[in-house]
């Protein structure tokens, strides 16, 4: 049976009708899109111009005021991020240690996915240390070392809880760290310090390393070398 051949289709006239029943969206579509781009443009420009400028007044920035002017001023750029840093290290010199704590923890909470959050958390815990505070400190070593154990603030962290837990006669924890430094940062410079105050740290009630002492065979001390036994006296006639 004779099949019927299929109309013809004027692409050019579907085109135009097309076009005649949707040119109003399509429009609006192009519209938005060329504004966009535009919008971007500027915004790219204007933050690239705003970013120099911040960095210019920091680069120029000496004191406490200085610092506090480019925050002011470019709150939500680089260096104003790095403006906190700077405030607060100024502060720590100045012996201004829980100002120089409230600066870091404004840092924190306005840049809470920075590189340097876990240098800042040292800093803190290093301005409490100074304050007198051993037991924060303590605590804040131990988070940073829980919450950013690859960065590179981490062993450094671990090594700084060993002189507060000696003060606080914890000898058996204080060697704990050292070993795990040696166990979980053994290519790090922090390895070799806590060897050497592994060495040092002896058992508590112990005036020397006990029998069974987890002290690794390679840090223990050589011992002295004797010299050949040296000859009887012979009676005197």
């Amino acid at each position: 049976m004779p099949t019927v051949p299929p109309p013809s289709r004027d692409a050019a006239l579907e085109t135009r009708v097309f076009w005649e029943k949707f040119k109003v969206e399509i429009a609006a579509v192009l519209l938005l899109a060329l504004l966009a781009i535009v919008g971007f443009g500027v915004y790219r420009f204007y933050s690239d111009r705003r970013n120099s400028a911040a960095s210019a007044l920091l680069g120029s920035a000496r004191s406490t005021e200085d610092y506090q002017q480019v925050i002011a001023r470019y709150p939500d750029t680089p260096a104003g991020a790095d403006a906190y840093l700077l405030l607060a290290q100024t502060q720590r010199d100045e012996k201004k240690f829980s100002d120089a704590n409230a600066t870091l923890e404004i840092f924190i909470a306005k840049n809470p996915d920075h590189e340097f959050v876990a240098t800042a958390r040292m800093a803190m815990a290093a301005n409490l240390e100074s304050l007198g505070k051993t037991d924060e400190a303590l605590a804040m070593y131990q988070k940073i070392v829980a919450t950013y154990p690859k960065n590179f603030n981490a062993p450094l962290a671990l090594f700084s809880q060993v002189h507060i837990l000696r003060m606080k006669n914890q000898t058996e924890e204080a060697r704990r760290v050292c070993e795990k430094i040696l166990t979980d940062y053994r290519d790090s410079f922090w390895a070799g310090e806590a060897a050497r105050e592994l060495r040092l740290l002896k058992p508590a009630g112990s005036s020397k390393p006990a029998a069974g002492s987890t002290i690794p065979p390679y840090l223990a001390a050589p011992s002295p070398m004797r010299g050949p036994p040296m000859p009887s006296p012979s009676p005197r006639r």
